[in-house]
Formats: C-alpha cells, structure tokens, sequence
C-alpha cells in the first residue's frame, strides 16, 4: 500500500490523537520536521510521503498520544522570537512568559543595566532579554546542572553573551545588586497535582514546577532578600499563577513595604505578573 499524503497523513493524526484525547500537535511536528513553513505545507499536501518522513511521523505522533511533550519530542521550543533547545531537565518555554518579556523590556531602560533572570531553565528569558537589549550585562541562574547545561548550550548557539551560575536564589549573589532581576519561579502548588496535565507531571521537571505554602515559598525567598540585592529604584518582574495575586500582594506588603508593586493581566486576562519597583 502507498504511503500517505501529507494531507492524509495529518488526518490520521488528528483522527488518531482525539482517539487518545491529546492535543493535536501533529502539524507542529511536522513542520518542525520538514523545516516548512505552514505555505510551504499547503504547497506539498498531495503529494506523497517519502517512507522515512511517514515512518518518522508515525513515531512520532505515537510519542504524543502517550503524552510527551511535541517540544520534547523535536528538542526545542519557540520563544520570543528565537528556537530554544528544551530537555526534560527544562520546563517548556510559554507564550505567557513572553509577556513578562515584553513587559520588563518596555519598562527597563534601554541603558547599561546588570540583569539576574533567577531560576532560568533553558534560559530563554534571559537570553531573550540579552539579544533585545545588548548592552545590557545579563547573569543568569538555577539550581539545576542540567537545566544549566541546556542555557548554556542556547546562549552559546543564539550567541547571547549571559553569565550562568549555579545557585539556590540568591546563595551564590551575596555580595552582588543587580538593576533588574526577573523570575519565572516553580509556583505551583502540590495539592494542585490533581488538575493538571499528564503531560506536565510526567516529562516536565518537579523542581521547576512545584513549591511548598500553596506555592508561595520560592516567592517567599526571594521577596526576604529583594531589598539587599537590588539597587535603589531597582525592579523586580516575576510571574505567578493566575490565583496567587491577593496571597502575594499581602506577601509584598509584609515584607517589603516600601516597594511599589505593580500587578498585569496576561493575555487571557488573568492578572499572571508583578513588578516591584524599590
């Protein structure tokens, strides 16, 4: 029997992935494959699937119905413009935290500033940010090699010059101030295990994702020792969950009351970030 076209081929998927009730994400594989563009697609959709690229598809659309992640599945994830390599050892880049981006970029000064994206994963805020803004003197952190490992190889591919450390928040910054930190810490609670994805709780990293009181305890951390690590009139930007506004407000105020927190709506509404300004 022939194989496919990529038409047919993307119907079976689909047909397939509801079978398995996952998310149908075999265009994106496929185009990431084939390195097309969606028009490029469109352009070969009757013809027929060279037995390599059918076999590779179904491989792969396998992968996604027992929930891996398509990002793991290629070995990178888009971000602000640019491809980042992405192991299991990194949470998977969103489009959410491409609002922090942009947020902390419109509000930053175009000068020389000395930046600390904490917690960095992959490290697509901070290369993200050293690639929009040069002269900026970009440090980056996690408490995980690996994750470490991952950054490191994106900085050196996107040619991003960006300082990485290995650290638990501040541990390894004591005697630094930074003009601008940004985090996107693990703020889930563990109680919320129970609502969330298959996927996530598989393939995706449990340091990353979960902290302890509610999901407040990394923020905790870091609101303790914001004041001796930023410089006057310095800012911190940070996302959290789409619940945990009025718990971290109340936490701002206890602990830093003289900074001035400002609180944004993402794309869906929910209001998923904050800046202290101190």
């Amino acid at each position: 029997m022939a194989n496919p076209t990529f038409f047919s081929a993307l119907r079976w998927a689909t047909h397939f992935l509801a079978q398995h009730q996952q998310e149908d994400a075999g265009r994106f594989l496929l185009l990431a494959r084939q390195g097309w563009t969606t028009t490029q697609l469109m352009l070969h959709y009757r013809d027929l699937m060279p037995d390599p690229v059918w076999k590779q598809f179904q491989a792969d659309v396998q992968r996604l119905a027992k929930h891996e992640p398509a990002q793991y599945i290629i070995g990178y994830a888009p971000f602000f413009g640019h491809d980042f390599k992405v192991t299991p050892a990194t949470l998977i880049p969103r489009v959410e935290t491409e609002d922090l981006v942009e947020w902390c970029l419109a509000l930053s000064s175009t000068r020389h500033l000395k930046v600390l994206d904490l917690g960095t994963g992959s490290g697509a805020i901070a290369v993200s940010l050293k690639l929009a803004r040069p002269q900026w003197e970009v440090w980056a952190s996690d408490i995980s090699s690996a994750a470490l490992k991952v950054a490191t190889t994106n900085a050196k591919r996107l040619k991003a010059r960006v300082r990485f450390y290995q650290s638990d928040v501040f541990a390894a910054f004591q005697s630094e101030k930074f003009d601008l930190i940004i985090s996107n810490p693990p703020y889930i609670a563990p109680a919320e295990r129970a609502v969330m994805d298959t996927s996530v709780l598989q393939y995706e990293p449990s340091l990353a994702l979960f902290a302890q009181n509610q999901g407040l305890a990394i923020y905790q951390q870091i609101f303790a020792d914001l004041a001796s690590q930023l410089v006057s009139g310095g800012c911190f930007f940070g996302e959290f969950g789409y619940q945990q506004r009025p718990a971290l407000a109340k936490l701002a105020t206890q602990i830093l009351p003289q900074g001035q927190v400002t609180f944004r709506r993402d794309l869906a509404g929910h209001e998923r970030m904050l800046r202290i300004k101190l």
